[in-house]
């Protein structure tokens, strides 16, 4: 006997959506937009924890008049001065102390992040519509500390902290052998069954119902993009090596993950597997102990160092330039590497946040919060100067990344925290 469509929709509709939700980091429109020009391609995020000793971070002088003091946070971005905007001066309205300001630094207190916005919004026909990696993101599990991306209220898009891991997914014809043929056989196997019963449901259900079937039709037929080797325009022929398996929750392999993250966050740009990315390098009330730095203590505890702890506060500098040093290395990857569509170098057709979720981390404080955007947008960003901002929100920041990828949006997060760009970010 024929099952009831009632039970049969309930049921299969659980599972349908449950399989589509789990490919939802590969959703996008097979009709991808290309940002116009005079905007940016690519969004990358880079994001360091606890905040900063403002005094160690600022630079002199102020516009295109500015320079790095010696032994200062952000002197080893010196090579890259002409290509970043140091913003100072900018607060996040209605957050406050670690938690806060890690949930709403890159969602302006809304539901959505920044990065999965634009992610949606350019429906790009690449591999992945984004792609998070992470460094010790993941110890204490997925919540607002731990996390900086959401799919939407309450969705986190986790990183990955495991660059074998994300080498198997980045290229999974070079991860070799039967059983990855097999995975793979497998993966594709319940992906026809879940796009079976979806295209069924759609007949079964109203037009509101119909709406979301097609969103998560549209994911799974992404999802097989990726699984297939993708339609990104560059060359993705030629793997790099397989990265060596580390232990991806060891202090001391702190340094090597991140450069391996780092070297195949650009490696997917320069294919064009996707073109939003980011790297997480731990997480608010981030644990990690600088050992290669000859540094005992954790990095949030260090950040919490007064100013009569002289030797504390010096070793919180260190730290922080260690961050700096990484954010120069993938700055000078990005400029070394072309633009698989031409215009330049992925630098010059990129829009790059280095992001932290606190001001001054020992007063727990999302005031004067430091944010540098690098690259040149495709022409749309004037880099190569300092600007000081009065306590504006940071959402206007958010709204700028936003209209630096071409986007029109007048507001982004709490749109009561205010409207419009950042001023002056623009050439």
């Amino acid at each position: 006997m024929e099952q009831p469509k009632s039970k049969l929709t309930r049921r299969r509709f659980t599972f349908g959506i449950g399989a589509a939700l789990a490919s939802a980091p590969f959703a996008a429109s097979l009709l991808g937009a290309t940002p116009a020009a005079g905007h940016a391609k690519r969004l990358v995020i880079f994001f360091s924890p606890n905040g900063t000793v403002h005094k160690h971070w600022r630079p002199s002088g102020s516009g295109a008049s500015y320079a790095f003091a010696a032994g200062s946070i952000l002197e080893p971005l010196a090579a890259h001065k002409s290509n970043l905007l140091l913003l100072d001066g900018i607060d996040f309205k209605g957050a406050n102390n670690h938690a806060g300001g890690m949930q709403a630094m890159l969602t302006g207190g809304g539901d959505i992040s920044v990065d999965q916005y634009i992610a949606n919004e350019l429906a790009a026909n690449t591999r992945f519509a984004s792609l998070e990696l992470g460094v010790q993101t993941s110890a204490w599990g997925g919540n607002v500390q731990t996390r900086m991306s959401y799919r939407g209220a309450g969705q986190y898009a986790p990183p990955n902290d495991d660059p074998l891991d994300v080498f198997r997914r980045l290229y999974p014809s070079a991860a070799g052998g039967s059983d990855a043929d097999a995975l793979l056989a497998r993966r594709k196997s319940v992906l026809d069954a879940v796009r079976g019963d979806l295209a069924k449901l759609r007949g079964w259900v109203g037009s509101e119902q119909r709406v979301k079937l097609d969103a998560h039709l549209a994911s799974v037929r992404q999802l097989e993009t990726t699984l297939a080797g993708g339609s990104g325009s560059g060359d993705c022929s030629t793997p790099p090596a397989t990265p060596q398996a580390l232990a991806k929750n060891d202090n001391a392999n702190f340094p090597a993950i991140t450069k391996l993250q780092l070297d195949m966050m650009v490696a997917a740009l320069a294919c064009d597997m996707t073109r939003v990315a980011s790297i997480q390098l731990s997480h608010t009330v981030g644990p990690p102990v600088f050992s290669w730095l000859n540094i005992s203590q954790g990095h949030h505890q260090l950040s919490h160092m007064p100013d009569s702890n002289s030797a504390g506060v010096a070793d919180f500098v260190k730290a922080e330039r260690w961050f700096a040093e990484q954010f120069a290395y993938l700055l000078t990857k990005l400029e070394a590497t072309a633009d698989p569509g031409g215009g330049g170098t992925l630098l010059d057709t990129s829009v790059v946040l280095w992001a932290k979720e606190l001001g001054d981390g020992r007063l727990h404080t999302c005031e004067s919060v430091p944010f540098i955007v690098a690259g040149k947008a495709g022409g749309y960003l004037s880099p190569g100067r300092y600007l000081r901002f009065s306590g504006e929100s940071h959402t206007k920041l958010l709204v700028s990344l936003c209209h630096a990828m071409g986007l029109s949006n007048a507001t982004f997060g709490n749109a009561a925290a205010g409207a419009g760009p950042l001023s002056g970010l623009s050439a």
